[in-house]
């Protein structure tokens, strides 16, 4: 027998943020996934190395917070479509750099654009102040941990 508690799950701010980020993502994971056969660990490979150049998969799982066999399998899918290619690294032959190639260039330049068109609908059902107090509540609860 359970007792019964004024605990409402739905308003549980973790429960609404997953179901948020959920709600949120599925739709552009439709288009990534439709156009390009990518899994959300792949785009966001894509993502990193598009936004910030060569990287290694441990600067990939830092930036991007992934763990390592996540990154690891995106980078082996999105070698094997051709996506992106590895390069020994210079000082250090354990580890490898994360080059896009032409194609995931272009990749990268669509769906950063999909993305803005994404994200221009999405918040298009707020106003400026709502967007930015939105914005800095989620960067806070992203930068504290526990939104402490």
């Amino acid at each position: 027998m359970t007792e019964k508690t004024d605990f409402d799950l739905q308003q549980f701010m973790p429960y609404l943020l997953n179901r948020a980020a959920e709600a949120s993502s599925l739709d552009f994971q439709r288009y990534y996934k439709a156009r390009y056969g990518m899994q959300r660990t792949e785009w966001r490979v894509v993502f990193h190395l598009g936004r910030y150049g060569d990287l290694t998969a441990k600067e990939i799982c830092t930036r991007a917070s992934i763990h390592k066999t996540k990154v690891s399998r995106a980078v082996a899918a999105l070698e094997r479509r051709r996506f992106l290619t590895r390069h020994p690294y210079q000082d250090d032959r354990r580890h490898e750099l994360l080059s896009l190639t032409r194609v995931g260039k272009a990749a990268f330049d669509d769906l950063v654009e999909e993305a803005q068109r994404f994200d221009d609908a999405l918040m298009g059902a707020f106003n400026v102040t709502e967007r930015d107090i939105l914005r800095r509540c989620l960067r806070h609860i992203i930068n504290t941990g526990q939104g402490g």
